[in-house]
């Protein structure tokens, strides 16, 4: 029990960060945005009852109680989806139509990971013209200068820092709890908005361009809700569950009817900000100060999703190798990656120059997120009837409704798509042509890679069986696709032993690393083939080595390991190994034209722009390593 308290109030910081700071901007945007909701009573309780039970039926009931079950060994989030549904039975083209909606969904979480650092702490620093009018020329400069060290730290890792995560978003759920509870206290007659007949009535008496400027400010509030389902294989189902329960929903329903108290009291709005409108003067510098701490966290939380969503992109093989960075050596989720922090650094220090307030960044804002809960959804509807086994119209009866809130939320967000909506869709697309491209450009090299001069397991062998010398190491060839037979060819393998080294080495390993749809692999990581094994002459094998898309690769350390494998009877002295790998330079044939050169062009790009294999497997630190450049013509 104590445990499942611990991991619940570290998940307060890391998992409800985003969510937990809405209430600085949402409501403002629903009355004080672009598309200015009357202060009157009926349109106060309509927006509050909306909030309401968006944030009870979207994320109570939708992802707490059913999204959060579809886990992969444990993990959550878009890839965990995406290897589930990868995994079902049933219609194949419905799978690769889901499959390449979530791909998008990663894409847009990409975009929304830009998004919510800015938004988020020039929302807290905007409490500065509440205290004076003087300071709000630096509220902008003072922006920048936290996100410029919120990514200068993130190489640093955040053991340290994480620790007080939970503790200080505690505090700031105490604190807007307390905020709210005063002006509920004040003015009762806010709850009832609890009524949904307040909220059907708003959207009834309102125009559709109404109800959608309203839909899209509403959906503010619920954003960070995918992160519950991302970030559940760093705390449990059952924590993320009694920390949403116990502290953040609670939380978030008292600030947003206290700010519905606070307009329906008719009391003085400063500078169209009601959330520090509610704070006593004599507080608002403590929380300016708190607020930004906790939309800092809620950044940090952001950042960090990216790095791991990143990783699992690259071992699923949708992406290009990137360098990867683990900063701690107990935790493997803490991860780094130096391309990804600053590409997000860039986007989100331009969003904030662009847009200058929150207010406005806010019509940039909920794109993303509703796109990727209504992807999720649709998702959740092929697991529940190929994975899960249920009927059709059981799904349908659970999710079809949700389907229709979540594309209500996406519509309403459409029309912001020309006041910076745009900048996550564009985002999201680009990754996705990524993604298509970086499959397909693999796939059109392992093809060309076939073409080459080869030889089979079988012409090894012989070769051996005559050989009267041999070199006195064991030599390791990492393989693209597993050797499982003695008749398959291995391409440049003539070129290699021959041409450079005029014999065979004692023990020949092929050696393929695999990245599994499974987050972790249990049991027996290595398959190993034994194709000839003499004692005299040594041994030809063929070793796949599986990892899941959720761990460190360590391939090197793996490698040293296989020399205690009883069936292998090699020296463990790394001194001894030697691990060749081929790396491809990529020609392109002058015969290609329109899209298919631009589309290889763009391949190639990404091909240069990627981390070594030597430096993605981690190899080459205590082994010696051949790397062999081997061009290879896309025709």
């Amino acid at each position: 029990m104590f445990r499942t308290i611990a991991l619940s109030l570290s998940a307060l910081g890391v998992v409800y960060g985003d969510i937990g700071t809405s209430p600085l901007y949402a409501i403002n945007e629903i009355f004080f945005g672009s598309g200015r909701v009357a202060l009157n009573s009926l349109d106060i309780l309509g927006s509050i009852s909306l909030i309401f039970w968006a944030l009870t039926i979207v994320i109570s009931f939708k992802y707490v109680f059913y999204v959060l079950r579809a886990d992969n060994e444990g993990e959550g989030g878009v890839f965990a989806l995406y290897s589930l549904i990868s995994k079902t039975s049933g219609n194949k083209k419905m799978r690769l139509l889901v499959g390449s909606l979530l791909i998008f969904a990663a894409g847009l979480l990409f975009g929304d990971g830009i998004i919510t650092p800015a938004i988020s702490v020039i929302s807290a620093v905007e409490g500065l013209k509440m205290i004076t009018t003087s300071l709000e020329s630096y509220i902008v400069p003072l922006t920048i200068v936290i996100l410029t060290g919120l990514f200068l730290i993130q190489s640093k890792g955040t053991a340290k820092v994480g620790t007080v995560f939970g503790p200080i978003v505690l505090v700031w759920f105490g604190v807007i709890s307390i905020l709210g509870l005063r002006q509920i206290l004040a003015y009762p007659s806010i709850l009832v908005a609890v009524n949904p007949m307040y909220a059907l009535s708003f959207l009834q008496g309102s125009s559709i361009k109404s109800i959608f400027w309203v839909l899209g400010s509403v959906m503010l509030t619920i954003t960070g809700g995918e992160a519950m389902y991302a970030d559940m294989g760093h705390f449990g189902r059952k924590p993320i569950r009694l920390s949403w329960f116990s502290a953040v929903y609670p939380a978030l329903i008292l600030n947003y009817f206290g700010q519905g108290a606070f307009l329906l009291s008719n009391s003085t709005v400063l500078h169209e900000n009601i959330f520090y409108s509610m704070v006593p003067t004599w507080a608002l510098i403590p929380t300016v100060i708190l607020a930004t701490m906790a939309t800092v966290i809620a950044s940090q939380a952001l950042i960090s999703g990216a790095f791991s969503l990143t990783t699992q992109a690259v071992h699923l093989g949708l992406f290009p190798r990137l360098k990867i960075i683990h900063t701690h050596h107990e935790h493997e989720g803490q991860l780094y990656v130096p391309f990804i922090n600053w590409a997000l650094y860039v986007g989100c220090v331009i969003l904030v120059i662009i847009f200058q307030s929150s207010s406005r960044l806010a019509s940039a804002y909920g794109l993303a997120v509703s796109g990727v809960m209504l992807i999720t959804t649709f998702g959740m509807i092929l697991v529940t009837v190929s994975y899960w086994k249920w009927k059709m119209w059981k799904a349908l009866l659970i999710f079809g409704p949700l389907a229709l809130i979540d594309f209500s939320f996406f519509s309403a967000n459409s029309l912001k798509l020309f006041e910076g909506g745009f900048i996550p869709l564009m985002i999201a697309i680009a990754i996705l042509l990524m993604m298509k491209t970086w499959s397909w450009g693999r796939k059109a090299v392992s093809n060309e890679f076939l073409k080459l001069p080869s030889m089979s397991i079988s012409d090894l062998i012989v070769h051996k069986l005559r050989a009267e010398n041999h070199i006195p190491k064991t030599i390791i060839v990492m393989t693209p696709t597993a050797i499982l037979d003695k008749k398959e060819k291995i391409p440049s393998l003539r070129q290699m032993f021959w041409d450079r080294y005029g014999m065979l080495p004692e023990h020949l390993i092929f050696l393929t690393v695999s990245i599994e749809k499974d987050p972790y692999i249990h049991g027996n990581r290595n398959e190993v083939t034994t194709f000839y094994q003499d004692h005299e002459k040594g041994s030809i094998r063929a070793i796949k080595m599986k990892f899941g898309f959720m761990e460190d690769l360590d391939v090197e350390d793996q490698i040293l390991a296989l020399a205690t494998h009883r069936d292998l009877h090699i020296s463990g002295n790394p001194k001894n190994w030697l691990i060749h790998i081929t790396q491809e330079k990529l020609l392109i044939s002058k015969r290609l034209s329109g899209i298919k050169r631009i589309r290889t062009l763009f391949f190639r790009m990404m091909l240069k722009n990627s981390d070594r294999a030597d430096h993605f497997f981690g190899l080459g630190n205590r082994v010696a390593l051949s790397i062999e450049v081997l061009p290879v013509k896309l025709r």
